[in-house]
């Protein structure tokens, strides 16, 4: 089972890789075998995670990158493949959110979500995929979605529509990239408290969630992490593309 999910010799870029959820990611992938580059706005606390997957033993690398930008995703690439080795993995881990009612969000605030958690992850395939297809060798892209992706959440109305975004987007490229072996997927997550989120958290609403949760909690960060090494491994999940896999306690499956 160690050779199935194993990750030695695998190099992984997480963009967001400094944020709660990302981060955990990041570790559960070190401890997976692979090495890791922590990506994300912020080089100190990318230095800090390195740090702490080093003590434990893992391989990794910080690198700062503005994932809505091209020229500076396309930079981070090559800082990766400088300190690492080539990507075969990519997770697109990054986001913000919103709570702003449809009555009031101004342009600047939408454009500033649908870019941070939708156009970023487009750039991060693009840029990812295409030195992935000069390689030859084939890859994986993990996609991090939500649960408000369909049906949508009440008050988080960009976010959820660019997660309704980034699961089109993971399906139009699982097709578009299956002949270059890239395989394509997305991890829906319920409710797990993380910056982007924790003011939307309130006491009141927290008890809702966890009403129409069958498991009856939020999720852990590092319950995301078996979900990532499965999805990352070639050898688990080589026929597993297009797919959106839902980590959310059965909160998806409840109606009433």
């Amino acid at each position: 089972m160690s050779g199935l999910f194993g990750l030695d010799g695998q190099v992984v870029a997480v963009i967001g890789g400094t944020g709660v959820l990302g981060g955990a990611i990041c570790h559960g992938l070190a401890e997976a075998g692979a090495a890791v580059a922590v990506l994300g706005r912020s080089l100190e606390r990318a230095n800090r995670r390195v740090a702490a997957i080093e003590a434990t033993g893992g391989r990794a690398a910080a690198v700062l990158v503005d994932s809505t930008s091209p020229d500076s995703v396309e930079a981070a690439r090559q800082e990766v493949e400088r300190l690492l080795g080539p990507v075969d993995v990519v997770v697109n881990a990054a986001g913000v959110n919103s709570s702003t009612p449809f009555l009031e969000i101004n342009l600047e605030e939408w454009h500033t979500i649908l870019d941070a958690d939708l156009t970023a992850v487009f750039v991060a395939c693009q840029v990812f995929s295409r030195a992935m297809i000069e390689r030859g060798t084939g890859g994986s892209i993990i996609n991090i979605s939500s649960a408000s992706s369909g049906p949508p959440l009440s008050r988080v109305l960009a976010y959820s529509v660019a997660k309704a975004g980034v699961n089109s987007l993971t399906q139009y490229l699982a097709l578009e990239l299956a002949p270059f072996h890239i395989r394509v997927n997305a991890i829906a997550p319920g409710f797990f408290p993380a910056e982007q989120n924790r003011a939307l958290l309130s006491e009141e609403r927290v008890r809702s969630i966890i009403g129409h949760t069958p498991a009856r909690r939020l999720g852990e960060p590092d319950e995301l992490c078996g979900t990532v090494v499965w999805l990352a491994s070639a050898a688990a999940s080589r026929f597993v593309t297009g797919a959106i896999i839902r980590v959310d306690g059965g909160f998806s499956a409840m109606t009433i």
